[in-house]
């Protein structure tokens, strides 16, 4: 399986997610069950069918978080340096109507689409290998935009 890269801060903060998850949320929603399951009738019984979705999605982030860890691949973006876009690095950039975008280079569950984007995304994938100066296209579902990188800094 390809490594997928993340930053440490979003490293650790997936494992205390799944932390929670399977220390305090799971057991809680297992009691809730087993309460609901109590009352009787299972075929007309509402809080046992929420509490058993509740749980159903509980354990289907705790899989995702899991697989997501075990492929993840620890970048400390606080050493890297550079004069080209990669991943870690705050990016400012211009389009051709002169709108700027500031950004940072993550990965997919430490975007949040406006000032940290995901290096999977088509405008993170089109402005990695550039530098300052450099154009790069993105093909959007209004077309074609244009960036131009005005700066790359590091932290």
């Amino acid at each position: 399986m390809e490594k997928k890269p993340i930053s440490r801060q979003g490293f650790d903060a997936l494992n205390a997610e799944l932390k929670q998850l399977r220390e305090v949320d799971r057991p809680d929603i297992i009691k809730t069950v087993q309460w609901a399951r109590s009352l009787g009738d299972l075929s007309e019984n509402a809080d046992y069918s929420a509490a058993k979705e509740k749980q159903r999605i509980i354990d289907r982030r705790i899989k995702f978080l899991e697989d997501y860890i075990k492929d993840a691949l620890v970048v400390d973006v606080d050493s890297l340096s550079g004069s080209r876009v990669t991943f870690g690095a705050s990016v400012t950039a211009k389009d051709q109507d002169g709108n700027r975008m500031q950004c940072r280079i993550l990965s997919d569950v430490e975007a949040d689409g406006k000032t940290v984007i995901a290096c999977t995304s088509p405008v993170g994938r089109a402005m990695i290998g550039k530098c300052v100066g450099d154009t790069c296209f993105v093909r959007t579902p209004a077309g074609e935009k244009e960036y131009e990188i005005i700066e790359v800094k590091f932290k």
